[in-house]
């Protein structure tokens, strides 16, 4: 197989939730695959140096601070992004809360809204604000995070659940009203990766691997690095003929 395929050289990146976990691997994984990298997270800090870390590979990375949930903010970082590199060619909306464990009836109404307008209004801010520049230079791709909750239900996760499922949806119709002007556009859905959100919902590591890692057929929970490999795929020529996809990294969960 051409290698090349996988290259990401002369491409320009935006990453959101780029500060950590699996938006850190991406972001990481797109510097080593040539690309230029623009790092967003709510912590400028933590987008600073995942952008410095990036560096390394050689390739232009640029941290701005944004709440992606806000409007005023997604603007801005659009504009200093297309200032700074002329052109945006991949976007990864990967940028989402720690979302409380509770069923519809113990969720209040702002913390429902809360996690909606992160994951779904975030993804929905960012694609409208490169886009335009997307289509202007001839096509891309967006990748949407989503995640195997997008598809099946887990107990306590209502909130949650209902907004991955939303990004498959936004995928699948961003996917049907922008072929036409060579835009890919794709959700990708990991299983239980070994993040910090991990540790926010089980209390530690540890009990993370022992409760979720045997719900995959593998045995395991997932590593930031392999949701980034599977990234990198979609952000490349590699998946030029796939759009409208839902890609599960999620040993073998969704399968039993």
């Amino acid at each position: 197989m051409n290698s090349d395929l996988y290259s990401l050289k002369g491409k320009n990146a935006v990453v959101s939730g780029a500060g950590a976990g699996i938006g850190r691997a991406i972001a990481l994984a797109f510097a080593q695959a040539g690309a230029r990298v623009v790092c967003l997270d709510l912590d400028g800090e933590a987008a600073a140096a995942t952008a410095s870390e990036a560096a390394k590979s050689g390739a232009r990375s640029i941290a701005i601070a944004c709440d992606v949930s806000r409007e005023d903010d997604v603007k801005a970082a659009a504009d200093k992004a297309l200032a700074e590199l002329g052109a945006i060619h991949i976007l990864v909306s990967g940028a989402a809360g720690r979302d409380p464990t509770a069923t519809v009836l113990e969720l209040s109404l702002e913390q429902w809204n809360k996690v909606f307008a992160v994951n779904v209004a975030g993804a929905f801010l960012l694609s409208r604000a490169f886009l335009p520049s997307m289509i202007a230079a001839g096509g891309g791709s967006v990748i949407l995070i989503a995640s195997q909750h997008g598809s099946v239900a887990a107990p306590g996760r209502a909130v949650y659940c209902a907004s991955k499922g939303a990004l498959i949806q936004l995928a699948r119709t961003m996917a049907a009203d922008h072929a036409a002007q060579n835009v890919r556009v794709n959700s990708l859905s990991p299983g239980a990766v070994e993040t910090g959100r991990m540790t926010f919902r089980f209390g530690d590591m540890e009990t993370a691997r022992r409760v979720s890692g045997p719900k995959h057929l593998l045995g395991r929970l997932g590593q930031p690095h392999e949701i980034a490999a599977a990234a990198v795929f979609l952000a490349s020529d590699a998946s030029s003929f796939m759009t409208g996809s839902d890609m599960l990294v999620d040993g073998g969960y969704n399968a039993t």
